[in-house]
């Protein structure tokens, strides 16, 4: 009796830590992490932006979806004199200047004269709601990322170029 007790316990441990090994597998392969992605400047695929954007700018989108929740990355070149009416974001905006000159500046009216020049490598972080506009200066580049989905309000409705 003594025999089986012992044998019952041996292999209900060797189940129990076999059981244990499958579900720890189970959760490394689950907790495995994404493999890196490198995206070669060549590689980048342009094309327009939404049409709440104004004409002339292209968008390419590097990680996520900007329609759907989560973190995004795009990328916006846009040309000399593009401008971008007074507006805001329900999320938080970071921007990085790849290449020319974003000018950038707060409030209800657009005014080049009280805007901040950004050049290449500058970094600016718009709080959520935080009512800003924008101007390019030569040709720019410039690298926008939030927590999705991204939506621009203008704060004039007929600034909005999806509605024209």
């Amino acid at each position: 009796m003594k025999k089986k007790v012992l044998t019952a316990l041996a292999l209900g441990a060797i189940g129990a830590l076999a059981l244990g090994q499958d579900k720890m597998a189970a959760a490394s392969k689950k907790a495995a992490p994404a493999p890196h992605v490198i995206t070669q400047a060549s590689d980048i695929k342009w094309g327009d932006p939404p049409p709440v954007f104004p004409a002339g700018a292209k968008m390419a989108v590097l990680k996520g979806d900007p329609k759907k929740s989560g973190l995004y990355i795009v990328r916006i070149k846009a040309p000399d004199g593009y401008k971008v009416a007074p507006h805001w974001h329900p999320a938080t905006e970071n921007l990085t200047v790849i290449s020319g000159t974003f000018n950038v500046g707060m409030g209800d009216q657009a005014d080049p004269a009280k805007s901040t020049a950004m050049p290449a490598g500058a970094f600016a972080s718009m709080p959520a709601k935080m009512h800003h506009w924008a101007w390019c200066k030569g040709e720019t580049e410039v690298q926008v990322s939030g927590m999705g989905p991204f939506v621009l309000t203008y704060v004039n409705p007929a600034d909005d170029p999806s509605k024209k």
